[in-house]
């Protein structure tokens, strides 16, 4: 049984809403650095350990009609990986491997876990993120941080309401000044 793994990309100030806001497309405006090419293998470890992800109905309803026509690192990941939609209603758009589940987030949770050999991810899904730190469910974050405050977006830990202990057990700070940090969390 694997862990419970949340990668998101946020700003310095925690700001999770939009990416490309924190690392933009090429631009000829002042911007932060892209996504630097450093940060491909700590990416690509996270998802190399990934047999199951879990997703927020939002997210799958807006990644279903984007990913399977990419062709990618990442969408050749999500495409193919197995894919636990967390919803109440039944899936409206076909995706390889994926399976909508209802519940508690405990259940769902060790039911993913106890069915998988490897990690399970949780890409995106902010709603959801914040569902399952505030619960406690998280066992390692993985934070890609730009080196940008933002003070727009919903942030990863509005719904945390307890203390939570959290250990680096991995770091890399890129030449754009953006970091990989990795935390294990330690039980309350």
């Amino acid at each position: 049984m694997g862990k419970l793994v949340l990668y998101s990309i946020c700003s310095l100030d925690g700001a999770v809403d939009d990416p490309n806001r924190l690392f933009p497309p090429n631009t000829t405006e002042p911007a932060p650095p892209e996504f630097d090419d450093e940060m491909e293998e700590p990416f690509r470890r996270l998802i190399g350990s990934q047999t199951a992800v879990l997703l927020g109905r939002g997210m799958y309803d807006e990644w279903a009609r984007f990913w399977p026509t990419s062709k990618d690192l990442f969408a050749d990941f999500i495409n193919n990986v197995r894919k636990y939609i967390v919803t109440s209603r039944p899936l409206d758009r076909d995706w390889t491997n994926a399976e909508p589940v209802s519940g508690p987030l405990a259940e769902i949770v060790a039911s993913v876990k106890s069915s998988t050999t490897g990690d399970v991810g949780v890409h995106g899904s902010i709603t959801l993120a914040q569902a399952l730190l505030a619960e406690g469910l998280v066992d390692e974050l993985q934070l890609t941080v730009a080196p940008i405050l933002d003070p727009v977006g919903r942030r990863l830990t509005e719904r945390v309401t307890d203390l939570t202990p959290l250990t680096l057990t991995d770091s890399l700070v890129a030449p754009s000044g953006a970091m990989w940090l990795t935390y294990q969390v330690t039980s309350r």
